[in-house]
């Protein structure tokens, strides 16, 4: 049994490590491709930009780790049914469920170890490459001029623009106030400008075009000059654009930086805030309610009811109150979700590993001829049914529709009973599928010649 079980993990090994090394491949190549740019030409070192790219392999790993299960699965399987080697065990006594035995125990092996890493890598992974993130977008002077807000980040300048652009450093209707002389009120306007750095990054550049210097001299203010251009350069102190490294205490985490234990600790202190709140709310309508009300036959209350005027003044207070008690309520319910949803993905990801071996082995063995395309389409398709729903049930959690339970699980559960019941009519050999009706769905490409010619 022994050698079974290690023949059968070995045809698993190889196309497991061989999946997951694709899979992180195109993570990589869709990461690079998409914030490449944000990284190069602000004069960042070699080792910054591979570090930010190693701390954002955690997030993938997490994703690669399932999905290589699921492909590992169909293709070991698929293999060994192929090779007949599935019914010669079936011949020999041996069951499907001792089959799955294997598997299913390295995938109990594999989710330990991926909830390990939940919980242990991936959280200070996170914060560190948010953190970096934060240093490095210091390097790009227009991130932090927003559109239609008083910029104050450079010493002696105020700067407003209309428009900022995100591929580039341009800007559109700029107003610059000029601080830096105590003699002399400067507003700068321009319809457009650049922004850059000085080749040593210690100056902040910014070229003005077609505009207009406004000077008022102090003190008595009698001395007004206006001065229009075409083309006006400044040169700013360009501290606090620099890159340097931030300390990584420095940051509040988020719940996507802390490990489970750490968001339970939150979630009850959210908790305990939040039933405070609920008992002060109850507390105080009570009192103001008996304040303003003549309870009959009470003689504590046997005051005169409090004019209209005075009565509409004191509920509106009353009211004031309850409302912002009730706003702090919500956003500690709010909060304390957000927490619980990412408290159960961190179990309900890697427990997939379990439930896609109870699908891909019965779907192995029935696509044994050959179907490599099939087998392909299958695993990308449920895994894509799987990713869907996790996504849209933490939507849904997270906006209070649905408990974060069950919306971080509710695909685990759908996996689960379609993986049980498939490797029940498996392991009864009384589940087949018509794979020639499905062949018409996969890419010509995927299928092999003998596919090909079957199929037609």
């Amino acid at each position: 049994m022994l050698i079974l079980w290690r023949h059968i993990l070995r045809a698993h090994a190889v196309p497991f490590i061989f999946s997951v090394l694709i899979l992180m491949a195109i993570f990589l190549l869709q990461f690079i491709m998409k914030f490449m740019d944000q990284l190069v030409g602000k004069g960042l070192s070699a080792g910054v930009i591979v570090e930010v790219i190693a701390l954002n392999l955690a997030w993938m790993v997490v994703l690669a780790v399932p999905m290589s299960v699921l492909v590992a699965t169909l293709m070991a399987f698929g293999g060994l049914s192929s090779s007949n080697e599935i019914t010669a065990m079936r011949a020999g006594g041996v069951s499907l469920y001792r089959m799955m035995a294997p598997v299913a125990a390295a995938s109990v092996v594999v989710f330990y170890l991926l909830l390990r890493f939940n919980n242990d890598v991936l959280p200070d992974a996170n914060h560190k490459a948010v953190t970096l993130s934060r240093d490095i977008q210091r390097k790009k002077p227009t991130l932090s001029i927003v559109p239609g807000l008083f910029s104050q980040d450079i010493t002696g300048y105020t700067i407003l623009t209309r428009k900022t652009f995100e591929q580039s450093n341009d800007l559109e209707g700029v107003t610059i106030f000029d601080n830096t002389r105590s003699d002399v009120l400067a507003t700068i306007t321009a319809e457009r400008g650049v922004v850059s750095f000085s080749p040593d990054y210690s100056k902040l550049i910014m070229d003005l075009f077609d505009g207009e210097i406004h000077e008022l001299h102090q003190p008595g203010m009698t001395q007004y000059r206006k001065i229009r251009f075409t083309k006006h350069r400044i040169a700013m102190n360009a501290e606090g654009f620099d890159f340097r490294r931030s300390q990584e205490s420095a940051f509040q985490r988020g719940d996507r930086e802390l490990s489970a234990q750490e968001m339970i600790r939150r979630v009850d202190s959210l908790r305990a805030l939040r039933e405070e709140q609920e008992r002060q709310v109850a507390e105080r309508l009570k009192t103001e309610l008996g304040s303003l009300l003549n309870t009959p036959g009470n003689p504590r209350t046997a005051r005169a009811i409090p004019p209209y005027h005075a009565a509409m003044s004191h509920v509106t207070m009353i009211k004031n109150t309850v409302e912002s008690h009730v706003f702090r309520i919500r956003e500690y319910r709010r909060v304390e979700r957000e927490y619980l949803v990412e408290i159960h993905k961190k179990y309900a990801i890697p427990i997939a590993c379990v439930m896609f071996v109870f699908i891909g082995a019965p779907l192995g063995i029935m696509a044994r001829r050959g179907t490599f395309g099939v087998a392909a389409s299958l695993s990308l398709g449920f895994f894509l049914i799987y990713w869907a729903c996790l996504i849209g049930g933490e939507k849904l959690a997270d906006r209070g529709l649905v408990d974060p339970w069950l919306g971080m699980w509710i695909a685990n559960i759908g996996l689960g009973i379609l993986g049980v019941y498939l490797t029940f009519r498996m392991a009864r050999e009384s589940l087949t599928i018509n794979w020639t009706a499905l062949r018409r769905f996969v890419p010509r490409r995927w299928q092999t010649p003998e596919e090909d010619s079957t199929a037609e």
